[in-house]
C-alpha cells in the first residue's frame, strides 16, 4: 500500500491524477448512465444506448489511462506506439460495451455482479495492452505480487460497483455511488499497476522530445474529445430523462384522467387478452375491483356460449388483422347481471412491429339500445303501416325527386319490382307509367307533359285532392299536402270499387230495390223538373197516380215471392213502353206512379192506354196463372193543380175513384173528388171526438128462430147522430173510422156499452157484436174481451163477435190465434156475410165458428133468382153437416120467410122481424 502511496506521490504530477480521477468518475458515470437507460429499453433502442455507452465510457476511461500515464515520470522520455495504443483503446471500448450489455439484461444483482467482474477484466488488459504501447531506452520490470493485486482491485470493485445498481426507474442521483466505486476500480487497480512497474534503463529506442507533442497538449486534446463524448452521453441521457418524464407526466395525466372517466370501461389487455389496468369506469360498469381483475382473461365478461365459441379471441385476432374491432353485444358483471355493451379494442405495438398488447373501451349502451330498439320497432311498424296501407304513398323532395314510396304506389300503377326508386324525379316516374299503357312514344311524352302540368297546377294553387283516371276505366284519387321545404307528400287510392259503390248506392236511394225503378224521391225531382219545363214552354204534364188491385190476394194465396214477381214483371213492361217525356215510378208495396209532358191529349190518352196494356196482360208464375188489374188516376197540370204535390194527390183521388168504380180502371180528376175527399178528411177528424161528444149510440136488431119465432138474441148496431150532419149511416162512416184508426177505441166503446145495457136485462138473450178486421189486426181483442166482461159481469155465453173472413186473410196465423183465445173465454164467434168475398172453405175448416151469417144479397134475389136460392141451399147444407147454424139477414118478406123454413134455416133477421131500435123502445122490449 505504501509502495503505491509512494508511486503516487512522487512518481506521478498529482494535478494531473486529480485531473485523471475526474474523468474517469464522469467515464463511469456516463457508462452507468447510459447503461441505465438502455435497461429502460428493448431492440435496437437498447443497443444505441448501449453503443453510447460503450463509447463513452470505453473512451473516457481510456483518455483516464492516458493522463494518468502523461502524469507518470519515468526519469526517461517516452513514446507510444500507435497500432498498440489504438488496440487497448478498442479493448476498453469493446469490454466497456460488453459488460454493460450484459448488465442490461441481467435480471438480478449477482449477474450484474458478474458483468462487473468482465469490465475489471477488460479495463485491467486494456492497462497492460495500452503499457506495451510505451516506447522508451530500457525496458519495464513488474512486480507479480502488485500486478495480481492490480487486477483484483479492477475486478472486486468493479462487480461491487454493478452490484450496487439501483432499479431502473429509481432516482438518476443513486447511479453516484456504483459510478463512484467503478472509478475506484479503475483508479486502484491503475496506480496499484503503475506501482508494479519499474523502469529499467537500457537500450532502445532512442525519443527526442521535439519530435513528441507537448504533454499539456495532449492533456488537452484527451479531455476536449473525452469530455465531448461524456457530455454527449451525458446530453442524449438527460434528453431521453426529460422525454421519459415528460412522457411519465403525460402518462400519468392520462391515467389520472383514464381513472377519471366512469362512464367508459377503460383498460388494457396484454398480447394474451389478459387485463393489465382497470379504471374507476370499469369497475363502475362491470363490479370487478382492480385487484380482482387484473390479471384475469378477460373472456369472463362474455357468456359460457361466446367463450365455447371463440368470440373474446377472435375478437383480438380481428383487432390484430383489421386494425380495430368495434362491435356491439350483452356482455356479464360480476354478479352475473348483464348488459348491452359497445366495444372497441384497438392493438398496441411495439417498436419491432410486434403486439404488445390491446386497449379497450367498453361503454354500457343498455338504454341507447332499448331507445333504438323502440325506434327500430316504431319505424318496422309505421314500415309495415306503410307497407300494407290500401293507400299507395310518395315523399318528395324540393327537387321533385322520389324520397320514398310504398309498394301499394307500384301496384296500383302497375310498375314492375324496383322500377320505382329513390331519386327518381317525378317526371321520370310519370313517363314510366304511361310507357307500360302505351306503346307510342309520343302518345307517352304528350300524356305524361299534361299529367305532370295538372299536379304542378294542383300544388300550386292549393288543391290537395285530383282524381286521374287511369288503364283499364279505373279511378285513382291523388291527395297532395306540400311540406314547408318545397317537398311534397302524395297519397294515392283506388276508388274505382267505391265510386261504383256510391253510385250503386245513389241509385239506390233513388230507385226502388225489387224492381229497379225510380222511387218516390226520384220522382219527386223528376216531377219538378218537367213541370219547369212546362212552365217555360207552355206544355202540360201529367201525373198518372197507379195501384194493383187485388195484389194483395196474389201474396196471400202465391206468397210474397210470387208477389215479387208480379211486381218485377209489370214494372219490365212498364220500363220498355217508355218513350220520350216518359217516366214511371214505384213508390212502394202495389203503388206506382207516373208522368208524362205532352202538348197533345191525344199523346197522354196513348200513354195511359199504353200504361193499363202493360198492366192487364196476363202471364205465368210458377205454372200458375196471373191476371193482374190496375185502377189508374190522372191529374193534369195546371189545370189539376199547379205544384207536384197537389197533382200527385189529385191523381190519388181519381185512382181511388176508378178503384171505386167497377166499370172503369182509368179516371181523370175532378173537382167534385176533392170535395169528397176534403168530407171523408172533416168526418174522420169528427169520428175521433164523437164519444166525447156523445154522439154516438146503439141500436139492437132481433134476431129470431124461423122454426118457431122465438127470439135467439140482438145484434148491435152502431149510429151516428152528427151535429150538422144528422145521422150518419154505418156505410158512411165506419169505412172512414177504418182508414184514420178512430175505429179502435170506437169499436171497444161499443163492445163496453152493448155489455153494459145486456148485463141489465131481465131476459137473458144473447147479443152479437161486429168486430172490425183493424181490430182485430191492432188490438189484443182476448183481453179486451175479457176485461169488459168481466167489468160488467155479462155472461161470456151471452156474447157473440162477429167478423168477416177479411179480417182473418191479413194474417190468418195470428187471427186463428186470437179468435181461439176468445173463444176459450166462453164467447161465441160467427162469420159474417159468408157467400160473398172469399168465402173459402178452408176458414171454415181451420176455425170451429158458432154461426154462419148468410149475406143479405141472396135474400134480395131468393124471390126470382133460382142460382141464389140454390146458393142459399147449398150454404144451409154446408152449417148442416159441419153442425154450424145459419142465419139469414135482409129478411123482409114472408115470401123469404117461407123459403129459409122450407130450407130449413135456424134463424133469421131483417125489417119483417124487427128493425134497429134503441132498446129501451117497447117494441124491442116485448
Amino acid at each position: 500500500m505504501l509502495t503505491v502511496f509512494n508511486c503516487i506521490a512522487y512518481m506521478h504530477d498529482l494535478r494531473l491524477v486529480v485531473l485523471a480521477g475526474c474523468l474517469c468518475f464522469l467515464s463511469s458515470l456516463a457508462a452507468l448512465t447510459l447503461l441505465q437507460r438502455a435497461r429502460s429499453t428493448v431492440k435496437v433502442a437498447r443497443l444505441i444506448w448501449l453503443l453510447m455507452g460503450g463509447a463513452a465510457g470505453g473512451f473516457g476511461i481510456w483518455a483516464t489511462h492516458f493522463v494518468a500515464m502523461l502524469a507518470y515520470d519515468s526519469g526517461v522520455v517516452v513514446g507510444y506506439d500507435t497500432s498498440e495504443t489504438l488496440t487497448s483503446l478498442v479493448l476498453v471500448v469493446v469490454a466497456t460495451l460488453a459488460a454493460v450489455a450484459f448488465a442490461a439484461g441481467a435480471e438480478s444483482r449477482v449477474r450484474r455482479a458478474f458483468a462487473g467482474m468482465l469490465f475489471g477484466v477488460g479495463v485491467t488488459s486494456m492497462h497492460f495492452l495500452g503499457m506495451t504501447a510505451v516506447q522508451f531506452p530500457g525496458s519495464m520490470d513488474w512486480d507479480q505480487s502488485l500486478v495480481l493485486a492490480s487486477m483484483s482491485c479492477a475486478v472486486v470493485i468493479s462487480a461491487i460497483g454493478f452490484y450496487m445498481l439501483p432499479d431502473i426507474k429509481t432516482d438518476a442521483r443513486k447511479l453516484l455511488m456504483p459510478a463512484a466505486t467503478v472509478c475506484a476500480a479503475i483508479v486502484a487497480m491503475h496506480f496499484t499497476a503503475m506501482a508494479a512497474l519499474t523502469i529499467v534503463p537500457g537500450p532502445g529506442p532512442v525519443i527526442d522530445p521535439s519530435e513528441t507533442m507537448s504533454t499539456g497538449f495532449m492533456v488537452v486534446t484527451l479531455l476536449s474529445v473525452s469530455l465531448s463524448m461524456i457530455t454527449s452521453g451525458f446530453a442524449a441521457a438527460l434528453f431521453a430523462m426529460r422525454a421519459e418524464s415528460s412522457t411519465k407526466e403525460s402518462e400519468a395525466r392520462f391515467e389520472m384522467l383514464v381513472q377519471g372517466v366512469t362512464d367508459y370501461a377503460i383498460y388494457m389487455l396484454d398480447k394474451d387478452g389478459r387485463v393489465a389496468n382497470w379504471n374507476a369506469g370499469a369497475e363502475r360498469a362491470k363490479g370487478y375491483t382492480a385487484d380482482e381483475i387484473i390479471g384475469e382473461d378477460f373472456g369472463r365478461f362474455y357468456s359460457e356460449e361466446e367463450r365455447a365459441a371463440g368470440l373474446p379471441q377472435r375478437a383480438l385476432l380481428k383487432a390484430r388483422t383489421e386494425g380495430k374491432f368495434e362491435a356491439e353485444g350483452k356482455r356479464f358483471r360480476k354478479d352475473g347481471t348483464s348488459f348491452w355493451a359497445h366495444v372497441v379494442i384497438d392493438p398496441i405495438w411495439n417498436a419491432d412491429g410486434e403486439i404488445a398488447g390491446y386497449a379497450k373501451i367498453t361503454k354500457d349502451v343498455t338504454e341507447q339500445k332499448a331507445d333504438r330498439d323502440r325506434i327500430k320497432e316504431v319505424s318496422r311498424n309505421l314500415d309495415l303501416a306503410l307497407e300494407n296501407v290500401s293507400q299507395g304513398i310518395c315523399l318528395f323532395d324540393a327537387e321533385e325527386r322520389l324520397v320514398l314510396a310504398n309498394r301499394r304506389y307500384s301496384e296500383i300503377f302497375e310498375f314492375e319490382q324496383g322500377t320505382i326508386r329513390p331519386g327518381m324525379s317525378y317526371k321520370e316516374i310519370i313517363a314510366i307509367g304511361y310507357e307500360i299503357h302505351f306503346s307510342d312514344p309520343e302518345a307517352v311524352a304528350k300524356r305524361a307533359s299534361e299529367h305532370y302540368d295538372k299536379l304542378m297546377r294542383a300544388l300550386r294553387s292549393g288543391e290537395r285532392s285530383i282524381v286521374h283516371k287511369g288503364a283499364h276505366g279505373r279511378s285513382i284519387q291523388l291527395n297532395l299536402n306540400e311540406l314547408p321545404d318545397g317537398g311534397w307528400v302524395a297519397t294515392y287510392e283506388d276508388i274505382t270499387e267505391r265510386l261504383i259503390s256510391e253510385e250503386k248506392i245513389a241509385f239506390m236511394a233513388r230507385h226502388d230495390a225489387l224492381t229497379g225503378l225510380p222511387n218516390r224521391s226520384e220522382f219527386s225531382e223528376r216531377l219538378s223538373q218537367d213541370l219547369a219545363v212546362a212552365k217555360r214552354a207552355g206544355t202540360k204534364v201529367a201525373v198518372i197516380g197507379i195501384d194493383l188491385d187485388k195484389f194483395k190476394e196474389i201474396n196471400d194465396q202465391r206468397g210474397h215471392s210470387a208477389g215479387d214477381q208480379v211486381l218485377v214483371t209489370l214494372s219490365e213492361r212498364m220500363s220498355q213502353l217508355l218513350g220520350e217525356d216518359e217516366f214511371v215510378a214505384r213508390f212502394g208495396g202495389d203503388e206506382f206512379a207516373a208522368i208524362k209532358q205532352f202538348s197533345d191529349i191525344a199523346d197522354l190518352h196513348d200513354f195511359v192506354a199504353r200504361l193499363e196494356a202493360s198492366l192487364t196482360g196476363d202471364f205465368q208464375i210458377d205454372d200458375f196463372d196471373i191476371n193482374p188489374d190496375a185502377s189508374i188516376g190522372v191529374a193534369i197540370y195546371p189545370q189539376d193543380g199547379a205544384t207536384g204535390e197537389i197533382l200527385l194527390a189529385n191523381a190519388d183521388l181519381a185512382m181511388y175513384r176508378a178503384k171505386a168504380t167497377l166499370s172503369e180502371r182509368i179516371c181523370f180528376y175532378e173537382v167534385a173528388m176533392d170535395e169528397a175527399a176534403r168530407d171523408r178528411r172533416k168526418m174522420a177528424s169528427d169520428l175521433w171526438s164523437a164519444i166525447e161528444k156523445n154522439e154516438l149510440h146503439l141500436h139492437f136488431q132481433v134476431q129470431k128462430s124461423v122454426s118457431t119465432g122465438d127470439i135467439t138474441g140482438y145484434e148491435v148496431l152502431l149510429r151516428w147522430d152528427h151535429a150538422t150532419r144528422g145521422n150518419v149511416p154505418p156505410g158512411e162512416f165506419i169505412s172512414v173510422a177504418e182508414e184514420c184508426g178512430a175505429i179502435v177505441p170506437i169499436g171497444e166503446w161499443v163492445l163496453r156499452e152493448a155489455c153494459k145495457e145486456a148485463a141489465g136485462w131481465a131476459n137473458k138473450h144473447k147479443i152479437a157484436v161486429n168486430l172490425s178486421p183493424v181490430q182485430i189486426g191492432h188490438q189484443d181483442i182476448a183481453h179486451l174481451v175479457h176485461s169488459v166482461l168481466f167489468e160488467t159481469g155479462l155472461e161470456p155465453w151471452r156474447l157473440e163477435l162477429e167478423i168477416t173472413e177479411s179480417s182473418i186473410i191479413v194474417d190468418k196465423d195470428r187471427a186463428l190465434l186470437t179468435l181461439r183465445q176468445v173463444k176459450n173465454l166462453g164467447v161465441s164467434i160467427a162469420i159474417d156475410d159468408f157467400g160473398t168475398g172469399y168465402s173459402s172453405l178452408e176458414t171454415l175448416r181451420a176455425f170451429p165458428f158458432d154461426k154462419i151469417k148468410l149475406d143479405r144479397s141472396f135474400m134480395n134475389e131468393v124471390e126470382t133468382s133460382e142460382q141464389a136460392k140454390a146458393i142459399i141451399r147449398a150454404i144451409l147444407a154446408l152449417g148442416q153437416s159441419l153442425n154450424i147454424p145459419v142465419l139469414a139477414e135482409g129478411v123482409e118478406t114472408d115470401v123469404q120467410l117461407g123459403i129459409l123454413l122450407d130450407e130449413g134455416c135456424d134463424e133469421a133477421q131483417g125489417y119483417l122481424l124487427g128493425r134497429p131500435m134503441p132498446m129501451r123502445s117497447r117494441k124491442i122490449a116485448a
